[in-house]
């Protein structure tokens, strides 16, 4: 720097231009070598902001805070609140698709629903394996299975989730015999003999079994269970509503409601948080629900203070077939329009750390992604309700995962709810429903 002045005062000897000229060196020294490494050692780069879509509960805020905290001027998480009480699950698929069908950059990294990873694929960036630093082979077999498209890993799983039945041990243990039936219900009790143990109640004082029967893709879960129970390879290649597997499995479900009157017709209208807040309101005794059951209506279940009588156990399933449970779940993708994907996925990293997905489960209930977790002692110790979940996850069974799966699933969600409410003849439904899911036709909702 010296050197360079001496040079410049011999060859300018006006002063005034010499002194311009010392101005104008120790600016361009100051703009190529100092500034850079203040703004290194000081504020470090531009802290980059990114946006994340979901339904936010207080463990994935905790989370939010934490990586925004250890990532302090480098990136931030702004978290766009999805809830359930306020999006039901096809509401919030539409407000994502809506925003990413016209390629804008408002939203970095969100979560679909497992089923949704089709349709959402052409929108969304595919993970390069090298990225990752080994992470996918940590994680559930049963996550990953939803996670790719066309041999494409295009999701990462946040948590997964898994079809169960809760019922009421106060109310139970009023029959004689209700050591038998808990250990019989443990088990996975049969269809048949769920329908026997039913006579045992009068249905006007405690609704018997409570189901989501809506238009809706909860309604599908229900179907799909009773469809391959009696068919595993039902909806594999080419899909056929009016197959004797699929018609045998929508008409139980009506006759749960007219034949059996085991369900009130009241589920024709439930979604999960409105039959799971119907059931505790009016005592019933069982209800088909997810693990966050206990979690959302905690503070409604100690209100009534029932929360003490409440236990789980799988579903029933029908004799002669093995016991299964639909998986659920909800996976992040990062938006092919993102600015920011490298930032995205550090997010997204982060929250699949192990110590992150303890966090998940502690705090909020959402059954971990993270293989080695379901073998820790310490864990399980201080969790022991991870080694029921963990026995009906290897019963777990797959939706299709298929491109128009989501239209498939409106078009037999709308018909086999008219079938449940009495407006349609179940082979009626189905002739109905097979024949729009070939068609361009679409139900509007």
């Amino acid at each position: 720097m010296h050197r360079i002045i001496e040079i410049l005062k011999i060859k300018f000897k006006n002063y005034y231009l010499q002194q311009a000229l010392f101005v104008f060196v120790i600016l361009i020294f100051f703009i190529l070598i100092i500034y850079p490494q203040l703004t290194s050692k000081h504020s470090g780069q531009k802290e980059i902001i990114i946006t994340y879509a979901d339904n936010l509960s207080a463990a994935h805020k905790l989370l939010i805070d934490k990586f925004n905290e250890e990532n302090k001027g480098k990136i931030k998480v702004e978290p766009i609140d999805l809830p359930f009480n306020k999006f039901s699950t096809n509401e919030r698929k539409e407000l994502l698709a809506r925003s990413l069908r016209s390629k804008s950059d408002k939203i970095d990294v969100f979560t679909v629903d497992i089923i949704w990873v089709a349709r959402f694929a052409k929108w969304c960036e595919a993970f390069n394996v090298q990225d990752l630093d080994g992470i996918e082979n940590k994680l559930l077999e049963y996550s990953m299975e939803s996670c790719y498209y066309q041999n494409k890993l295009v999701a990462l799983p946040l948590y997964i989730d898994i079809a169960l039945m809760y019922y009421r041990k106060d109310l139970l243990k009023q029959l004689p015999n209700y050591q038998a039936i808990k250990k019989e219900l443990s088990a996975s009790i049969t269809w048949e003999n769920f329908i026997k143990l039913s006579k045992n109640f009068k249905k006007n004082k405690n609704p018997f079994y409570i189901f989501q029967a809506n238009n809706y893709e909860g309604l599908i879960c229900s179907l799909t269970e009773l469809i391959r129970s009696k068919s595993p390879d039902s909806f594999k290649k080419k899909i056929d509503l009016q197959d004797k597997a699929t018609e045998e499995a929508l008409q139980f479900l009506v006759d749960l409601v007219y034949k059996y009157k085991m369900s009130p017709k009241e589920v024709v209208n439930f979604k999960e948080n409105n039959s799971w807040e119907y059931y505790i309101r009016n005592n019933g005794l069982f209800l088909r629900g997810w693990p966050g059951f206990s979690r959302d209506k905690k503070k409604m279940l100690k209100e009534y203070n029932v929360e003490k009588f409440i236990v789980k156990v799988p579903l029933p399933h029908p004799k002669g077939t093995k016991p299964v449970s639909v998986f659920g779940g909800w996976n992040f993708m990062i938006s092919k329009f993102s600015k920011h994907k490298k930032e995205a996925l550090q997010f997204i990293k982060f929250v699949l750390k192990e110590e992150s997905q303890k966090v998940l489960y502690a705090k909020a209930g959402f059954l971990p992604v993270i293989k080695s977790l379901y073998h820790n002692k310490d864990f399980i110790a201080e969790n022991p309700d991870i080694l029921f979940y963990s026995s009906l996850l290897e019963r777990g069974i797959h939706r299709p995962f298929k491109k128009d799966y989501t239209k498939i699933s409106d078009i037999f969600s709308y018909y086999s709810n008219k079938a449940i409410k009495g407006e349609m003849d179940v082979k009626e439904a189905l002739k109905y429903a097979n024949k729009n899911i070939y068609s361009e036709s679409f139900i509007i909702k």
